[in-house]
């Protein structure tokens, strides 16, 4: 298996990143509880936002020239950047795509970052822990915090991390 490749988002990958972003969304509704839209999509706003807003940016992840996730990084001019949407396709899960993946973005954009992720989701749990040790050692913490303007959802957890 390749090393996946990162690069920015352009706006000749918004298509591709549309299509990521319904498997990203379809897998976040076994925890969530999102249903599609009328016409088969989910809410993209947050997608749509890392090709129009400054303080936002997209990257792609392939592998072999193929598609394979994505990251979104929101607060580029802020004191602590947040890794807003990640998405690695199943198939190329499990095998340090993901761990490589997130090293290379939070590499670009040095110091402080935030994930948050919903303590259901057990995969992302065991995910961005590593993730903080391998990017942090033992200097990152957790806390839960309540989901704005959604008071019937469960906290979500926050991971906070300095990535050098």
């Amino acid at each position: 298996m390749s090393t996946p490749v990162v690069r920015p988002a352009g706006a000749a990958d918004h298509a591709v990143l549309e299509r990521l972003w319904l498997m990203f969304r379809h897998d976040l509704s076994e925890f969530q509880g999102g249903l599609p839209n009328p016409g088969g999509t989910f809410r993209s706003d947050r997608l749509t936002a890392a090709f129009t807003d400054p303080d936002r940016l997209a990257y792609l992840l392939t592998s072999d020239d193929r598609p394979v996730g994505f990251a979104v990084v929101r607060g580029l001019a802020a004191p602590t950047r947040v890794l807003n949407s990640f998405f690695v396709v199943r198939g190329m899960r499990r095998h340090g795509v993901g761990l490589a993946a997130v090293r290379d973005v939070v590499g670009r954009h040095p110091g402080a970052w935030e994930v948050a992720f919903q303590d259901t989701n057990a995969g992302a749990v065991r995910f961005w822990r590593r993730v903080a040790t391998a990017v942090a050692g033992a200097r990152w913490t957790e806390e839960r915090r309540a989901v704005p303007g959604r008071p019937e959802l469960p906290p979500d957890v926050w991971i906070s991390f300095d990535a050098g």
